[in-house]
């Protein structure tokens, strides 16, 4: 699927329930089996403050590859007043651009590049 021409919100907003599921899968696989432990675990990856510390450590480990870099750029660029109360825009939009790039590789079918992300954010955990 050719996402270029794709909005890159569209594709946080698809990244962003792959990125949940991740997570809650981890979580119960972790052994956690109270709804009020994982949602309390699970703040600890999907806040956009955490997605932006992932992103800045992937960045730091040059980790990303250049179309996701792309990506990221898009999404950090995208004009948008809208932001979460709880965060600044600029943590907004670094968190949007993790979840793009997710989305990005899951409406190409790469979900090896998907597994790799996610085992690179959910082994930090370790």
């Amino acid at each position: 699927m050719n996402t270029l021409n794709l909005n890159v919100l569209v594709l946080a907003y698809i990244g962003d329930s792959v990125y949940e599921i991740y997570v809650r899968k981890y979580l119960i696989d972790k052994g956690f089996s109270n709804v009020d432990d994982l949602q309390k675990e699970s703040i600890k990856f999907v806040s956009a403050k955490s997605q932006a510390s992932f992103l800045y450590k992937m960045i730091d480990d040059d980790f990303l590859l250049e179309s996701e870099k792309s990506i990221y750029h898009r999404a950090r660029n995208y004009k948008s007043n809208r932001h979460p109360k709880n965060t600044d825009i600029v943590t907004y939009k670094v968190a949007t651009g993790l979840e793009a790039i997710i989305g990005d590789h899951f409406l190409n079918d790469d979900n090896d590049r998907i597994n790799e992300i996610m085992n690179y954010i959910l082994g930090s955990d370790k």
